[in-house]
């Protein structure tokens, strides 16, 4: 009987494989891997790290595929071709994000920049972030911020030098980052011999740590959702309380933003408050001011907290893999320091507006982002109607993953792919080569933070170039193992040495 059972499903199973891949190639869909298996679908093939198992699937069964991850079809694409029509000819079609349950939460019930769907909100949303916050004009007025903390970690490595200590750079990076975004968001530091609160900040330290952890935990209820009942909804319990102490927490700094602009007198435009630059709260309390039924205070709390997750983690990443690679290679190193010095002299300290003359350091930080992109397969997007990719059928609803690791990666694109060299982009202009190289995504959900990244990565990095030689703690080579995370994070944090450079030495010690 038990025999008979066995067989009888074993045949249902076959005929729904059989059944399943005949209506695919019926339906004009793009090749899948074989076979789709009821409910899972082809979840039985992924593993950790996704851009990897992904990039493997795609060698095997081509560059634009369809996958059945559980309940929702996906479109993976990993050819530049494939990701240009996608976000060119089909940009708008493609201009939406699923609804994942991260979402549901840390976006507000998908109201915020990152989450919203593609309509006259964003549009709003993408205009206050790209004009009011992070236009040039707006980021070279708050320049002094960045140039004031980049001083303050070479500050800080120089002491740790001298005391010949060995440094944690992830963390030298981070305190870096928060420190310069919550500087620009509400006119605080949280971090360091500054910081204003130290309760505040290591409760602000909590949040940000667990806005990573949660917020970056891969959900198979997204793709099961059955499973959000069979497990008792424990993550969703988490985000919606990470949620609750995120959303408290940057209302106090709005509360605290609010009241210094009551006490002070308005200065000669919307860019000044009582002598003052205006920190990005205090613009965005300005647009309040004059539509209040729009720029509520969940709207200000959404693209500031937007920013602080987007404007952190990937810089931290981008930075420490790239120092990782100059330990690892340090011919590199030795080349761009004589770059700095021919350009700088010894008499001064890098500043962003050098990096424009320093084509070498721009070609480091390029093929950093080539080889470690700090989205590996973007963001994901989902088509809000039927479409065309690569002569196939794209039906309404379908998630678009575009593997940036794969392509960045490529040896049929790249020569030497996995070899370091910075080089190869030596004579380019930007930090672009067509879709072979996004790794700020692109199209209308492009990243609006690649200006500023561009400017703390470049000078961040150049500074640490220009004032210090670097070390591994031991002989061997520094681990480039990946580890796991949407952002593409060092399995293990960075630990170095810094030596203070002789020649900049007295210029240094004065900081």
């Amino acid at each position: 009987m038990a025999t008979d059972l066995y067989m009888y499903l074993s045949l249902l199973l076959a005929l729904y494989i059989f059944t399943r891949h005949i209506l695919h190639k019926i339906q004009k869909l793009p090749p899948s891997p074989f076979p789709t298996l009821p409910i899972l679908g082809h979840l039985y093939l992924i593993r950790k790290p996704l851009h990897r198992t992904l990039s493997k699937i795609s060698a095997r069964d081509g560059s634009i595929l369809f996958l059945q991850l559980g309940s929702r079809r996906v479109l993976l694409v990993s050819s530049p071709s494939a990701a240009e029509e996608c976000f060119i000819k089909n940009d708008i079609v493609f201009a939406n994000r699923p609804h994942l349950l991260a979402g549901k939460y840390l976006g507000y019930n998908y109201t915020t920049l990152a989450w919203a769907p593609y309509g006259d909100h964003w549009r709003n949303l993408r205009r206050i972030a790209s004009l009011e916050i992070l236009s040039s004009h707006r980021l070279q007025m708050l320049h002094s911020i960045r140039v004031d903390e980049v001083k303050y970690m070479i500050r800080r490595l120089f002491l740790a030098s001298e005391a010949q200590q060995t440094v944690d750079m992830k963390r030298v990076f981070f305190d870096l980052m928060l420190n310069v975004m919550m500087r620009m968001i509400a006119g605080k530091r949280y971090y360091g011999e500054k910081a204003e609160e130290v309760e505040e900040a290591g409760r602000f330290w909590e949040i940000v740590v667990e806005t990573f952890r949660v917020g970056g935990a891969s959900n198979m209820g997204d793709f099961l959702p059955a499973l959000r009942w069979v497990g008792g909804g424990g993550l969703e319990k988490k985000l919606k309380a990470l949620q609750e102490r995120r959303d408290g927490f940057m209302q106090e700094l709005i509360e605290e933003c609010r009241t210094k602009m009551e006490r002070s007198s308005g200065g000669g435009d919307d860019s000044e408050l009582g002598g003052r630059k205006k920190t990005m709260i205090e613009v965005l309390l300005s647009l309040q001011a004059t539509q209040p039924e729009y720029y509520t205070d969940e709207v200000i709390r959404g693209i500031m907290l937007n920013l602080l997750a987007a404007g952190t983690d990937t810089s931290v990443g981008t930075m420490e893999w790239a120092l990782s690679l100059l330990l690892n290679h340090p011919q590199v190193l030795k080349k761009a320091q004589a770059e700095i010095d021919n350009h700088m002299g010894q008499d001064s300290l890098m500043d962003e507006s050098n990096i424009a003359d320093l084509p070498y350091l721009r070609c480091i930080i390029n093929e950093t982002l080539r080889i470690y992109p700090p989205g590996p397969l973007l963001v994901p997007h989902e088509s809000s109607e039927e479409c065309i990719v690569g002569g196939y059928r794209i039906p309404k609803g379908t998630m678009l993953l575009v593997n940036q690791w794969a392509i960045q990666n490529d040896p049929k694109i790249w020569e030497d792919p996995i070899e370091f060299k910075p080089e190869r982009f030596e004579g380019l202009e930007g930090a672009r080569d067509g879709f072979k190289l996004m790794p700020f995504g692109s199209g209308r959900r492009g990243c609006p933070g690649e200006g500023l990244a561009m400017r703390m990565i470049g000078l961040a990095l150049g500074s640490l170039i220009q004032c210090f030689d670097w070390e591994n703690v031991t002989e061997e080579m520094v681990d480039m193992t990946e580890g796991t995370g949407l952002t593409m994070p060092k399995a293990n944090p960075l630990i170095a040495k810094c030596i203070s450079r002789m020649s900049m030495f007295s210029l240094v010690s004065q900081i």
